[in-house]
């Protein structure tokens, strides 16, 4: 294992100011803005909180990598992840945390980054469970079309064109896709089917949860909805 590297050393710029939330202060009024930023106590040089003048954005935050130089921006809102990359340039990142912390749309901070940041998801601010679920799917789909994992996006794509999962929550566990009736939770819910992918070669698995016994292995991803949607708990049916 690679000895991580003195972040004085690998980051000498930040050093230089002290901490990471005052070299990017320093480098936005550069740019004529200035950012709500705050030192972190535990990781000055590789840490900072950002402060979101809008109520459900919140846990945001620039972290600094370890082993190499670069930056990952991270913004949440209602505790779920809406934009989040990385950049090699610090100067790409003012412009986009000045969007996020004044309330910009998520389109257009991703217009603004020079870098890919979208997740996926679109905000829900009032957490209205059907918009939940939409997001979630929204930022599924996203996120097997760049997995490079054919397998993966087949049943992805598959299940949300069922409109019966479409309306339920996706989650996924160790990238088995699993269903539940609300946002709230997911893990905690009884488990009606899990499904996993094969990598490769080999058959799509069948559980009840992630890690439970197989029941089916199938060869496509068609079939595998086919099984999911029949195990629906007839109560979950009652509700569509």
């Amino acid at each position: 294992m690679s000895r991580e590297p003195d972040p004085a050393v690998l980051y000498p710029d930040v050093a230089a100011h002290g901490s990471l939330a005052a070299a990017l202060q320093a480098e936005a009024a550069a740019q004529g803005m200035s950012l709500p930023l705050a030192v972190s106590s535990s990781d000055p040089l590789r840490h900072s909180a950002i402060t979101s003048v809008v109520p459900h954005r919140h846990s945001s935050y620039v972290g600094a990598w370890h082993h190499e130089r670069s930056w990952t921006f991270w913004g949440s809102s209602n505790n779920r992840l809406m934009i989040c990359g990385s950049t090699k340039d610090m100067r790409e990142l003012p412009q986009v945390v000045r969007g996020w912390v004044d309330g910009a749309s998520l389109d257009e901070i991703g217009k603004t980054a020079t870098f890919d940041l979208l997740t996926g998801r679109f905000e829900v601010p009032d957490n209205n469970p059907a918009e939940v679920i939409a997001s979630e799917w929204q930022w599924l789909l996203k996120d097997a079309g760049r997995a490079d994992w054919p397998q993966y996006q087949a049943l992805i794509e598959s299940a949300h064109a069922e409109p019966k999962l479409r309306r339920l929550y996706p989650y996924t566990s160790h990238w088995a896709l699993g269903f539940a009736e609300k946002p709230d939770g997911p893990y905690s819910a009884p488990s009606f089917v899990s499904i996993g992918s094969p990598r490769g070669t080999g058959d799509y698995t069948i559980r009840e949860w992630w890690n439970g016994p197989a029941l089916h292995h199938v060869a496509t991803a068609a079939e595998a909805i086919a099984i999911a949607v029949d195990r629906i708990p007839a109560d979950l049916l009652q509700t569509f």
